[in-house]
């Protein structure tokens, strides 16, 4: 099948499914490859992994998954499409590529995702590249339509597709995702910090030198998205709270690798977790492995003879979170340290400190990803946002990269923590 000439109506199917959704309605597939990718295992495995990861501790309505999550995103793609400028700009072939990329984009999250992640050092791009590209369902979907549709997939996922608008689309500081996750999230969490007008948005993108840009009219709209964009990031993805349960969900993971090194014997048997500690993980080891799995094992480490693991696990499950507070400089940490070796908690486990850091806006330079929001005016010219916009000039120029440093530590050492 030649590329240029592929259409959608030769795929689409003969009774097109609809689906309920909190944020965008409904949505719409009308194409049979789509419905099969969604009820591939590699997709459905994403109803068993949380969107927020720790964030329905603080939260406690947000619950939702990454499978709606992926649903949403390929909505808005399917919207974008719909716009007239890019209906016209991209081949059928092209639409699809894009379509499936927006669906797919987060197959490769493992349980809890970034804590996961961080102690595993699996990244979930990788992982999803791994997916669409070796011997998967959903691979095995994707090459009926054709061979060559796993590597485009992956190339947008990438960043290295040649047509710039399908990366855009997908990744870039307005893209689906983002718009999607912050619509969806704020809905979740109940909090209205990520509300901003995405149809106002769509309305004023334009085509321009081969690359999505905006109409000088949709100036505002993309400065609420920002700001929406910064405020979820304080308020509810960075809350300490959150990080809190996230940090001893690690604390439990690095524990049971560290005994697994040691050669200690467990009582748990290992399986779905060995290839990981192996580090000879395939792709159907990844998949096998959801939340669900891992709240198995936590209750299953309760039972183990080692005291650290059992009383980490016991922590995470029963929500008894670490405690924290604003951390100066290292020799306050040091410090924190000692408090805690002297009570008897190992440091490695029951200290940790980081430091959160969210730029509202990237401009020219600051990262390797499609970081410029470029602007159209009437007569044609392209400028970068922040000249468009003194709202997001003023965010530049008063450097507002807020950072945000804490530790962690048990509540039994909190007495002597908080008088340093």
């Amino acid at each position: 099948m030649n590329k240029e000439n592929f259409s959608l109506r030769d795929i689409e199917m003969n009774e097109k499914r609809v689906l309920r959704d909190a944020i965008h309605d409904y949505i719409h597939v009308d194409h049979l490859v789509i419905w099969h990718l969604i009820n591939s295992q590699e997709m459905q495995r994403l109803r068993r992994v949380k969107q927020l990861g720790g964030t329905y501790q603080v939260f406690q309505s947000a619950e939702h998954s990454r499978f709606v999550h992926s649903l949403g995103v390929y909505q808005v793609v399917r919207r974008m499409l719909e716009t007239e400028c890019l209906d016209n700009e991209l081949n059928d072939y092209d639409k699809l590529c894009v379509m499936c990329a927006g669906l797919l984009h987060d197959i490769g999250h493992g349980p809890f995702s970034h804590s996961f992640e961080g102690v595993f050092k699996e990244d979930h791009e990788n992982i999803t590249v791994r997916m669409i590209l070796e011997d998967s369902e959903v691979h095995n979907i994707l090459i009926t339509v054709h061979e060559d549709l796993p590597t485009d997939i992956a190339a947008i996922i990438q960043h290295t597709h040649k047509n710039q608008i399908l990366i855009q689309m997908v990744s870039s500081q307005l893209d689906a995702d983002r718009m999607d996750y912050l619509l969806r999230d704020s809905y979740m969490t109940g909090t209205t910090y990520g509300q901003f007008d995405m149809s106002r948005i769509l309305r004023t993108m334009r085509i321009c030198d081969g690359k999505i840009v905006y109409k000088e009219s949709g100036v505002q709209a993309i400065e609420n998205y920002i700001l929406a964009r910064y405020h979820m990031y304080w308020q509810v993805y960075y809350h300490p709270t959150a990080r809190s349960y996230e940090h001893l969900l690690q604390s439990v993971f690095q524990r049971v690798k560290d005994l697994f090194s040691e050669g200690y014997s467990y009582k748990t048997d290992l399986k779905y977790l060995l290839p990981f500690l192996y580090d000879e993980l395939t792709v159907d080891d990844f998949t096998r492995l959801d939340e669900a799995v891992v709240l198995y094992y936590f209750r299953e480490f309760m039972n183990e003879d080692d005291f650290i693991l059992k009383d980490l696990s016991a922590r995470f499950l029963n929500r008894k979170l670490f405690k924290y507070k604003q951390l100066r400089n290292q020799e306050e940490l040091d410090d924190i340290k000692h408090i805690s070796s002297s009570l008897g908690y190992d440091p490695r486990y029951y200290i940790i400190s980081d430091n959160q850091k969210q730029v509202p806006y990237l401009h020219y330079g600051e990262s390797g990803e499609l970081s410029e929001i470029e602007i159209l005016s009437p007569s044609g010219e392209l400028s970068p946002l922040p000249s468009k916009s003194e709202i997001v000039s003023a965010i530049l120029n008063s450097k507002l990269y807020k950072s945000d440093k804490k530790v962690f530590f048990p509540k039994e050492i909190k007495d002597e923590v908080c008088v340093l």
